[in-house]
């Protein structure tokens, strides 16, 4: 008798097993394709990606060595690679905005240059060490025209412990408080900064000459 029991059991879940597969059946059918479809959705956009970065590193790199060969044009160099910034992909999109921005400074158009690095600066989709390179060279190359407070404000958190660029603006806010008359505070901070052994050894000794320099 328990043999018998346990073979219409069987049978049972046979059946069941039968009937849940003609009525869903076609569902996991549609859910299986779905998936299939999904995945090579995916695959495609990652190949559209490989081969959009791929095009935006060849023409970086042929821009960067026409700029680099004897008696380029800086300023239509600057033009392409701020074209190359409006249309890459993220990674070289940053690349090129500040290799634009860079070119446009050298070549006197400065306005053009910090607009190029506020961008930067501002945009959230960029990795947060790039944004503080770009306000590090906003505070640099506009020191001498931008209000104090602007370029004060955009150095405080450069400042702060474990920040990449924090030695480069440390320097810059000693070299903020000379343009606006304040040698002793310069001459703090430059002192400050010729003996921090996180700084790198030669804008330590930089900071320290110009300390001596003060006289203060």
């Amino acid at each position: 008798m328990p043999d018998i029991f346990d073979e219409v059991q069987e049978d049972l879940r046979a059946e069941k097993a039968q009937r849940l597969a003609l009525r869903y059946g076609g569902l996991a059918f549609g859910a299986a394709l779905l998936v299939l479809a999904g995945l090579g959705g995916w695959q495609g956009w990652r190949w559209y990606q490989q081969r959009e970065a791929l095009q935006a590193a060849t023409a970086f790199l042929e821009q960067h060595r026409a700029t680099e060969a004897q008696g380029a044009d800086l300023k239509v160099a600057g033009a392409q690679f701020a074209a190359q910034a409006a249309s890459g992909p993220e990674g070289y999109r940053i690349l090129a905005t500040l290799r634009a921005a860079a070119l446009k400074a050298e070549t006197g158009e400065r306005d053009a240059a910090l607009a190029l690095w506020a961008g930067l600066a501002a945009d959230a989709q960029a990795p947060q060490l790039y944004r503080d390179l770009a306000s590090l060279m906003w505070v640099l190359h506009g020191i001498d025209t931008q209000a104090p407070a602007q370029l004060s404000a955009r150095l405080e958190p450069l400042t702060r412990p474990g920040n990449a660029w924090r030695a480069s603006a440390r320097e810059l806010q000693a070299l903020l408080a000379l343009r606006q008359g304040d040698k002793a505070a310069a001459k703090r901070e430059l002192d400050a900064l010729a003996q921090d052994v996180t700084a790198p050894r030669g804008l330590r000794d930089r900071a320290g000459r110009l300390a001596a320099g003060l006289g203060v």
